[in-house]
């Protein structure tokens, strides 16, 4: 078994491994060591604003000429209901009240976010964009392949990557639910809920059903798991927790210490921070948010109901009133260069390989 594969071509990256687009978490440092290191960097951009995401791609191809992606949530058909806004806004009073936070003004500008998106990474000649959220529309899709843009879609079933290979997606990530942070599903199983597939259940059974490269994500965080998910018929992985605790990631030290501190035993899947499914640390707002007696409201709005709260908490040193996204690996979990990781996952891969 080699580490080349048939998307090291397609990405013309040296090694088969992908640093996730963790929205609030991706630094250009990061994404620009990633790719230097021989992997490929990701833009997590899917809360930027337009002037945010030209900036982030200046400075990443100031700092490396090799290939790097953009990651974007597609947008939501979600309906804004003032009841279920209201209802929320009471329920998070005290919590704003703690931190002398005003009641936030919810925009549902996220299509015109997107499509701004999509402008800017047409016009900086961004090489590879990733999506998460679900598929975009076939438009959209047209337009970045008449520019030669590599597009890479997200999976969390057998059929949602179908849709994604019958979309014109180059490539798909096979997101297992160890993985931290949101759930990239965009279908629901019969009982409503969002599915959730071991990466060892999901990958084989996803290359065997697509012809497109399969990568795969969720609780990899070294050699073991690269060759593990390769034996298993993928081309690659995608990491997002490993590279959280890096030196060059843009997550506080509270968040890298709760990761390091924290068992394979302490992440949930929880919609209360968002109003999405993601996989972080269990805490007291998670615990407190279980008593609340109505429906979440969906993303994006839930995510800006509670958005000043975490980040008020996070800025004081408070890690039970914010979001602390997380795989189950964290022990795992090391606080290094994100080039010395690449290198290490690598070299013991090789290994392990020659054994």
């Amino acid at each position: 078994m080699r580490l080349s594969s048939r998307v090291t071509g397609l990405l013309n990256i040296k090694y088969p491994i992908i640093q996730a687009g963790m929205a609030g978490s991706t630094t250009p440092e990061l994404v620009a060591t990633v790719s230097n290191a021989g992997g490929l960097g990701t833009i997590g951009a899917g809360y930027f604003s337009p002037h945010r995401l030209e900036q982030e791609i200046t400075y990443v191809q100031e700092l490396t000429d090799l290939p790097y992606a953009v990651n974007l949530f597609v947008p939501s058909e979600k309906l804004y209901i003032p009841e279920k806004v209201e209802h929320m806004n009471a329920w998070l009073r005290p919590y704003r009240r703690a931190f002398n936070i005003e009641e936030p003004v919810v925009n549902m500008t996220e299509k015109q976010q997107f499509e701004d998106a999509i402008e800017i990474i047409i016009d900086k000649g961004v090489p590879i964009v990733s999506f998460t959220f679900g598929i975009p529309e076939q438009d959209i899709i047209e337009r970045l392949k008449a520019r030669h843009i590599t597009l890479i879609g997200t999976a969390t079933t057998i059929e949602e990557a179908i849709a994604n290979e019958h979309a014109g997606m180059d490539v798909v990530i096979a997101q297992g639910s160890e993985a931290g942070g949101h759930r990239g599903a965009f279908s629901e199983n019969t009982s409503q809920l969002t599915p959730l597939i071991g990466t060892m259940s999901l990958v084989p059974q996803m290359v065997d059903h697509v012809n497109i490269s399969v990568i795969a994500a969720g609780g990899i965080m070294d050699g073991r798991g690269l060759v593990a998910s390769m034996a298993l018929g993928a081309e690659g992985i995608q990491m997002g927790t490993a590279f959280l605790t890096s030196d060059e990631s843009g997550a506080s030290e509270l968040y890298k210490d709760a990761i390091s501190q924290s068992e394979e035993t302490d992440t949930v899947v929880t919609n209360v921070f968002t109003g999405k499914p993601a996989r972080g640390i269990d805490n007291e707002f998670i615990h407190k948010m279980k008593e609340y007696d109505d429906e979440i409201p969906d993303y994006p709005i839930q995510n800006q109901l509670t958005s000043a709260i975490r980040k008020a908490a996070a800025n004081v040193g408070n890690a039970q009133w914010t979001h602390l996204w997380s795989g189950q690996s964290p022990r795992l979990a090391q606080h290094i260069s994100a080039w010395t990781l690449v290198e290490n996952i690598i070299k013991e891969a090789n290994e392990l390989l020659n054994d």
